[in-house]
């Protein structure tokens, strides 16, 4: 497993499952409905939450742009990326946001350095290849470079404690064109709680509540993957403008703390906000999420055991391993998700988040940037109409960043920017 992609802690079992095999499920969705879903991405642009190629580029190939040539396969790469300039158009994309994230393991100055040369990675990837990518700001901007034949980039800052608790910190990264912030990754912070550690706030401090209100005064989506269930329920609270989940599947389908509880799905239709399903296949499927638990605790069980023998514990494991064959994600499996969070959410209020480039955790059949028509296919198969489809695939997000807008503007008029900090907070 790739070192970059061991960030997400938790699923490391459950990522090392959907590589290890096991019987997939047949697709069923038709060749027209195929060509469908092609079709209506050709007029409408899928907007793509969450792709971790910046941090593929820093932390495999050194921050060498140069050494990753995006006009070709880069499966072909030591190691293999899932994304690449011809995939991305076999897959329909016409909008994406690129993360620039940093591990849970950095903090202070040396988490937002990392931020910031992701962004100079992102910038030095559009420049190369303006005939396939342009800077987007705007809804409009989206619209416009998606009919000119391009893709739409955005920056999604992936960890609120890259800003090392300083509102200038923030306000910096909105002018460095961040358009929108994961409040945590993996570990709670010093001001919200991740939903995969111990909660210190009861979801937000007040600061972590002024965070979320600068966010809304400078038109920086607020994005509530990773965060715990309080914390979304604070922040959907405080926040004026909606929020979106950029990268994260329903909790009602898949029982992992990483996904959105119900209730919190029904509130969307008032917040307005998007959920962006994501592929991991620990989050979307029970049986991959199960294994990956049980392969956990064998895991620290035998670390117990053999304390100071890692060559035994790894030996062990594999034959564990061996002996209790992994489960497989699907295409179905997204799509399961996805039926669930319409139900629930409504239609407006669903989109798409892969995080390609984050895991080597993919369901069958949906193992790089090529294959959102698969899925949209698969939900056409299911019922989905073409306008249902719209909305999935870039319509929701579009609506989402002019009201995040329209909100900045507002703001603006009456609010000057905030002093708040994290010592002063009660």
């Amino acid at each position: 497993m790739r070192t970059r992609r061991t960030r997400l802690g938790i699923l490391i079992a459950a990522t090392t499952a959907v590589l290890a095999g096991g019987a997939a499920q047949a697709q069923t969705a038709t060749p027209a409905q195929l060509e469908q879903a092609r079709r209506i991405l050709r007029t409408t642009p899928l907007i793509d939450g969450h792709n971790d190629l910046p941090w593929a580029i820093r932390d495999d190939f050194g921050g060498r742009v140069d050494r990753v040539d995006l006009t070709r396969d880069t499966r072909a790469l030591t190691p293999p990326l899932q994304t690449d300039i011809p995939r991305l158009r076999q897959g329909g994309v016409g909008g994406q946001f690129w993360s620039v994230y940093v591990p849970a393991g950095l903090a202070g100055p040396q988490a937002t350095k990392a931020v910031l040369e992701q962004i100079d990675i992102a910038r030095q990837v559009v420049a190369r290849h303006p005939e396939a990518f342009a800077w987007a700001e705007t809804a409009e901007d989206v619209v416009r470079i998606h009919r000119s034949g391009r893709i739409a980039s955005m920056l999604g800052a992936e960890g609120g404690y890259a800003i090392d608790n300083s509102l200038p910190v923030l306000r910096q990264l909105r002018r460095a064109g961040v358009r929108y912030m994961t409040l945590t990754h993996s570990a709670t912070i010093d001001w919200a709680d991740s939903a995969t550690d111990a909660p210190r706030h009861g979801g937000l401090s007040p600061f972590g509540e002024a965070v979320v209100r600068e966010m809304n005064r400078i038109g920086m989506l607020v994005d509530l993957s990773h965060v715990s269930p309080d914390t979304m329920r604070d922040a959907m609270r405080v926040s004026e403008a909606p929020v979106i989940f950029s990268h994260s599947s329903a909790r009602g389908v898949t029982d992992h703390p990483r996904n959105i509880p119900d209730d919190v799905l029904r509130a969307l239709k008032q917040d307005g906000g998007v959920a962006m399903v994501t592929f991991v296949a620990g989050f979307v499927s029970e049986p991959v999420r199960a294994w990956g638990a049980a392969r956990t605790a064998e895991e620290a069980r035998l670390r117990a055991l053999h304390p100071g023998d890692p060559v035994r514990v790894a030996t062990e494991l594999a034959a564990w391993t061996s002996s209790n064959p992994a489960p497989r994600a699907t295409v179905g499996d997204v799509a399961d998700h996805l039926d669930h969070m319409r139900r629930v959410a409504g239609v407006d209020h669903v989109g798409i988040g892969g995080d390609f480039d984050g895991t080597t955790g993919l369901p069958v059949g949906l193992e790089g940037v090529e294959a959102y028509p698969v899925l949209l296919a698969e939900l056409l198969r299911r019922g989905w109409s073409e306008a249902d489809i719209r909305k999935l695939a870039g319509e929701n997000v579009l609506r989402v960043l002019r009201a995040a807008d329209q909100t900045a503007e507002r703001l603006a008029r009456t609010t000057p920017p905030s002093t708040a900090r994290l010592t002063e907070a009660p």
